[in-house]
C-alpha cells in the first residue's frame, strides 16, 4: 500500500455521545438520586405517581411551546389562556347538563379544544399579520384572557355542576392498569409531537424557521403560516391541559394557571430547545417538566427550603439554563 493511499485512508472516529440530548435525563436522573437522599418516602409509589400526574399539564402545555420556540417564538399567555378556556369549558359543561347529563362532559371538551385553537389561532395572527414581536402580543392576550375568567366567574370560582364530578372525576383521578389517565394522555400528545416535528415536513419547516427564517423564506418556506400553526398546536395543547385540569379542582379560577407561562418555557428550556428557536426537543421538554415538578416536591418534603420558594427555584433555574445555553452556543 503506498502512502498516498494510506494517506488518503478515513480515520477511525470514537462513538460520538450527544451529551446535550442526554443532558436532560442525565439531570433528571441525578435530581432522582438526591430526592431519594433527602427523603426515604420520595420513592414510594404513590408519590413518584402524584409527581408524574402533577406534572403532566406542564408537560402538554411544554409539548405546544416546544413548537412556538422552536420557531423563534414565545408564548406568555398559556396560564392565563388555561384559565379562559377552563371557563370556558365549565360554562359549556354546566349549560348542557340539563339536557345531555354526562355526555356533557364530552361536549365541553370539544369546544375547550375549539376555543383554545382559536386562541392560539388570534395570538399567531395579530404576530404574523400584525408583524408584533410575540413577547408583545402574548403579554396582552395573557391580561385579556385573565380578565375574561375573572369577569365570568365575577372574581370568585367557577365550579363544574355537582352531577358531573362524579363521572369527570376518573379523568384526573383515574388509571390504566395502575398507570393514570392524566399520563397516558401526555403521553399520547408527546408521541403526536414527536411525529409531527421529527417525522413531517410541518416539523423540519418549524426548525428552518427557527433557525434562520430569510433563509426558510426563500427556500419557498411560508413563514408565516408555520408560525401561526404552531400557536395554533400550542392553544390545542393548553385546551388538552385543561380537560385533564377540570376534575382535580372542579372550579375555574381567576388565578387558575398563574404563573404556568414560567414553569412551560422554563422545561422547555430546560429540555434543551433553544429560545431563540431552530432546535426543538420534545422528549426533553417533558424530562423539564419532570425536574420541575421533582425539585417542588423535594422542596414540600424536606424542611431545607420553604415551599413558597418553588417559583423563585423555578426562576434561578431558567437563568441558569439560558447562561448554559449561551456559553455552549459561544464555545
Amino acid at each position: 500500500m503506498s502512502s498516498t493511499e494510506v494517506r488518503a485512508a478515513p480515520e477511525r472516529e470514537g462513538v460520538s455521545i450527544p451529551w446535550g440530548s442526554l443532558a436532560p435525563f442525565i439531570a433528571l436522573a441525578v435530581i432522582v438520586i438526591l430526592g431519594a437522599l433527602i427523603n426515604s418516602n420520595f420513592l414510594s409509589t404513590n408519590n413518584l405517581l402524584n409527581v408524574v400526574t402533577r406534572s403532566a399539564f406542564i408537560a402538554i402545555i411544554g409539548v405546544g411551546a416546544t413548537f412556538v420556540i422552536a420557531t423563534g417564538g414565545l408564548d406568555l399567555s398559556v396560564g392565563s389562556m388555561m384559565a379562559f378556556v377552563t371557563g370556558i369549558m365549565i360554562l359549556t359543561m354546566n349549560g348542557l347538563t340539563p339536557s345531555l347529563g354526562s355526555w356533557a362532559i364530552l361536549a365541553g371538551a370539544g369546544v375547550a379544544l375549539v376555543v383554545g385553537a382559536l386562541c392560539g389561532l388570534l395570538n399567531g395572527l395579530i404576530i404574523t399579520v400584525g408583524r408584533i414581536e410575540p413577547f408583545i402580543v402574548t403579554l396582552g392576550t395573557m391580561g385579556i384572557f385573565r380578565a375574561f375568567i375573572t369577569f365570568m366567574s365575577d372574581g370568585g370560582s367557577l365550579p363544574i355542576d355537582r352531577s358531573l364530578r362524579d363521572p369527570y372525576r376518573p379523568v384526573y383521578f383515574g388509571d390504566f392498569l395502575g398507570v393514570p389517565y392524566p399520563v397516558l394522555i401526555t403521553l399520547f400528545v408527546v408521541l403526536v409531537g414527536a411525529f409531527l416535528l421529527y417525522r413531517t415536513k410541518y416539523g423540519r419547516r418549524v426548525t428552518a424557521v427557527g433557525s434562520n427564517a430569510d433563509v426558510a423564506r426563500f427556500s419557498g418556506v411560508h413563514v408565516g403560516r408555520v408560525r401561526t400553526m404552531a400557536f395554533v398546536i400550542q392553544g390545542i395543547c393548553v385546551a388538552v391541559a385543561a380537560i385533564c385540569y377540570v376534575p382535580r379542582l372542579g372550579a375555574a379560577t381567576p388565578t387558575t394557571g398563574q404563573l404556568w407561562e414560567l414553569q412551560v418555557i422554563t422545561a422547555v428550556v430546560i429540555g434543551g430547545t433553544l429560545l431563540r428557536g431552530g432546535k426543538a426537543r420534545v422528549w426533553g421538554t417533558v424530562a423539564g417538566a419532570l425536574i420541575l415538578e421533582i425539585i417542588a416536591n423535594v422542596m414540600v418534603l424536606s424542611d431545607m427550603v420553604s415551599e413558597y420558594l418553588v417559583a423563585a427555584v423555578q426562576g434561578a433555574i431558567i437563568i441558569i439554563a439560558m447562561l448554559a445555553h449561551r456559553f455552549t452556543s459561544a464555545r
